[in-house]
């Protein structure tokens, strides 16, 4: 059905009384079924599990988290920026310029040269369009980003007068934006997903964790006190110790040989916490499905008017727009594949294919849509808000990042070398 499907089709749904599109594709381990899979973790190492009903199961089944809602939006920004720079599609991209500030190594002084940072834009920011990173710069004249004539245009935004940010970053008015951290605060623009998308992995049961090392040096624990050095290495020597106090500081926690990654680790089997908490050891899944839904009712509460005019044909074509732009990225994170992380690949045992449900009790036959289909019904729905009037930003807005913005990242690096890490989150 993907020849059959042009802007025509997408139009009249959106501007009819469809609910909404709809995908479920059903996944299995790469490995085959019966292999495990790795779900994200979450503070204390931790699944996100839960019971959920399923339809034709008498009990609820238990399920574990592959993939969340937050983690597929920022998915699908990934699949439209690379296709961005590939030249496939044109749509709005804000970038901020790091590729001046460079890396600080261990070992090296500020001094030196180091691999530059490179750029961060609308589409990999966190927070889209009202992220910290964006706030804190600016133009190629120094004045903040949210300054500027387009850094302006999201305190105006609201759900009628969606015109600003379909100019300057509609994936925000497809994933949701809450723009908490600006002039307004907590009363700052703030709009829902009407895209939503995650994989579940369906009857899950929890492994075992494993932990051993075999040195073949056969290193004891109790071989030596070893201590750190200014260059954050090791060594047997007091006197070549970096000194606190004038005393040599220990070399992590108490000096022993396994603090530089010396000596075994014991064999050790574990399943679950002191409270009974399934422990980060995998799980196996009967399967797992990914379910994706664009709202079409979120769409249509979004109005564009031009010059303070509204219409129900610019409406509809910016909506059009939106509903394409879904469509579109959904189909690209696809073809990008589902690789989530390590020990965690999953293939879909069929083609990902989309349902319109549209009147109450009907949907239309499940139809196939490709990356080309998708691209070019993108581009024409753009082409078509554009002869109304409603048109977007064809060429990035670059920025640089603020002084104070520099200043906090080289800060930042410098301490995660003298800690020996970072801070991360989900994987």
């Amino acid at each position: 059905m993907s020849e059959q499907f042009s802007v025509k089709t997408l139009h009249d749904a959106v501007a009819g009384s469809a609910a909404a599109f709809r995908s479920r594709v059903r996944l299995q381990p790469a490995g085959g079924e019966g292999d495990k899979v790795f779900p994200p973790t979450y503070s204390g190492a931790v699944y996100a599990t839960e019971k959920r009903r399923l339809p034709g199961r008498a009990e609820a089944v238990e399920c574990v988290l592959l993939d969340s809602v937050q983690s597929q939006a920022n998915r699908i920004e990934e699949a439209l920026q690379d296709a961005v720079d590939e030249g496939r599609i044109l749509i709005p991209v804000i970038e901020v310029d790091f590729s001046e500030i460079p890396v600080v190594e261990p070992g090296q002084d500020a001094e030196g040269l180091f691999e530059p940072i490179g750029r961060v834009t609308s589409l990999e920011a966190p927070h889209r369009v009202a992220d910290a990173i964006l706030r804190d710069s600016e133009d190629q004249n120094g004045v903040p980003f949210r300054e500027t004539p387009a850094g302006k245009k999201i305190g105006f935004a609201n759900l009628r007068n969606a015109t600003p940010l379909f100019e300057i970053c509609p994936t925000a008015l497809l994933l949701g934006l809450w723009d908490s951290t600006g002039p307004k605060g907590g009363l700052g623009t703030k709009f829902q997903r009407a895209l939503v998308s995650e994989i579940v992995g369906i009857d899950a049961s929890y492994g075992t964790k494993t932990s051993s090392r075999i040195d073949p040096l056969a290193i004891r624990k109790d071989a030596a006190v070893i201590y750190e050095t200014p260059d954050r290495g090791w060594t047997l020597s007091p006197d070549e110790a970096a000194q606190e106090k004038k005393k040599p500081i220990l070399k992590g926690k108490d000096g022993k040989p396994s603090e530089a990654n010396h000596g075994n680790i014991v064999p050790a089997l574990s399943n679950v916490s002191r409270d009974g908490t399934p422990l980060a050891g995998g799980v196996t899944i009967a399967y797992a499905e990914q379910m994706t839904v664009i709202s079409l009712p979120a769409l249509r509460r979004l109005q564009f008017p031009i010059n303070g005019k509204v219409s129900a044909q610019v409406n509809n074509a910016g909506r059009t727009v939106l509903a394409a732009l879904g469509l579109c990225g959904a189909v690209l994170a696809a073809d990008r594949g589902l690789d989530l992380r390590s020990r965690c690949l999953l293939w879909p045992t069929a083609p990902l294919k989309w349902e319109l449900l549209d009147r109450p009790g009907s949907m239309s036959e499940p139809f196939v849509l490709d990356a080309p289909t998708a691209i070019k019904l993108l581009a024409d729905a753009v082409a078509q808000a554009k002869s109304v009037g409603l048109a977007w930003m064809d060429q990035p807005l670059k920025l640089k990042p603020a002084k104070k913005l520099v200043e906090l990242v080289r800060k930042s690096q410098e301490l995660a070398i003298v800690s020996g890490g970072g801070e991360g989150g989900e994987p």
